[in-house]
C-alpha cells in the first residue's frame, strides 16, 4: 500500500484550521485518522495512521439479509435511554425510516433509521459498544 503523504499534510493543515483535535478520512479500504494531543500550552504532538480497515466491509454475519449500517463512529445505543424499552427487537416487524438505535457521536444522539421495511432478524452490535462507519448494525429479512 503505498502512502499518500499529499492528502496526511492536507488532513494535518484542516486539522489546525478547523482547530481540531482529530480527523478520520475513509476512501475503499484505506482508513486515515489523525490528531493531536496538548501536552501543555507549548508541545503539541501531531499523529497519523493508516491501515486498511477490513473490519468495515465484514461483518460478524455472512448470512443473507438486508443491512442496517452505522452512518457515523462513535457509541452505539439500543434504548433512548438506560433501563428504557429498545428501539427494536429480534422478530420486531419495522418500517423504513423507523429508528432501530441512536450511535452519540460527540456528545450528540444520531439516530439510525431502517434503511428498508422488513423485520428484525439479528442485531449485530451489543449497548454500548464502539462502532465504526459503515459496520453493520441490524440484519432484516
Amino acid at each position: 500500500m503505498k502512502i499518500d503523504k499529499k492528502l496526511i499534510k492536507e488532513l494535518v493543515d484542516n486539522l489546525k484550521e478547523f482547530e481540531l483535535t482529530e480527523l478520520e478520512y475513509q476512501e475503499g479500504q484505506t482508513k486515515i485518522k489523525v490528531s493531536k494531543a496538548s501536552r501543555g500550552l507549548e508541545q503539541v504532538k501531531t499523529s497519523a495512521v493508516v491501515s486498511p480497515n477490513k473490519s468495515v466491509l465484514k461483518s460478524a454475519d455472512d448470512s443473507d439479509g438486508i443491512r442496517v449500517k452505522s452512518p457515523i463512529i462513535g457509541t452505539a445505543y439500543l434504548a433512548p435511554e438506560p433501563g428504557a424499552k429498545k428501539f427494536v427487537e429480534v422478530g420486531d416487524k419495522i418500517k423504513k425510516g423507523q429508528t432501530v438505535m441512536i450511535v452519540e457521536a460527540m456528545k450528540t444522539m444520531n439516530h439510525v433509521p431502517s434503511t428498508s421495511d422488513g423485520v428484525v432478524k439479528k442485531i449485530l452490535i451489543e449497548d454500548g459498544q464502539p462502532v465504526e462507519f459503515g459496520q453493520t448494525l441490524v440484519l432484516l429479512k
